[in-house]
């Protein structure tokens, strides 16, 4: 079977899409983290969406590959969610949602790549639906300590850095100004569970 006659096909333009809007929906959702001074959630959104852009320049470039010729067009029909409003705190859960959605769509385009002979694109896709379930979890674990307001409260000694001057000490609870610049609480870094980084 061609690429081009598959649903393989359509299911590449369909992430390739949701990809993208994630990666705007994200941007958004930075946008109100750093306008509100919280610039390390901002940062780690930021991140996100950057790898979601990654994401869809991978699948873009499984269709580009598939044909020798411009592809002008691939007709899809999906849907795609406009949830995010400008709550802070209900953004992160929506933004955990809106990963553990993709990862299942992901689940059904690997079935289908599967069954239509395409291993390399079932690998892709079986790559990106686990960064995808990375991401659920560091939003809902920021998401947590957002909600509990322990993200710059813990219950041992941290460090925390200031990314505008790399200023650090730790203690249990960051400054709320940097000592060194100024910076306000919202710059310092997160301190999220080992393999949360992004």
């Amino acid at each position: 079977m061609k690429l081009e006659e598959s649903k393989t096909y359509k299911n590449l333009a369909r992430a390739f899409a949701a990809e993208c809007m994630a990666r705007t929906r994200y941007e958004f959702a930075e946008y109100g983290f750093r306008y509100n001074g919280y610039e390390a959630i901002a940062t780690l959104i930021d991140k996100i969406a950057y790898q979601e852009f990654n994401h869809a320049r991978m699948l873009y470039t499984k269709i580009q590959e598939s044909s020798d010729k411009l592809v002008s067009n691939i007709e899809i029909c999906s849907g795609f969610p406009f949830k995010e409003k400008w709550d802070l705190e209900q953004n992160l859960l929506i933004l955990a949602q809106d990963e553990s959605d993709e990862a299942e769509a992901y689940t059904k385009f690997i079935e289908d790549a599967l069954e239509e002979g395409f291993d390399d694109i079932a690998t892709l896709f079986k790559q990106i639906k686990t960064v995808e379930l990375r991401h659920k979890e560091i939003f809902t674990e920021v998401y947590n300590q957002f909600k509990k307001k322990k993200l710059y409260k813990k219950s041992e000694k941290t460090l925390w850095i200031c990314p505008d001057c790399g200023y650090v000490s730790e203690s249990k609870e960051a400054w709320e100004e940097c000592p060194l610049c100024g910076a306000k609480q919202g710059v310092c870094n997160l301190d999220m569970p080992q393999g949360y980084l992004v």
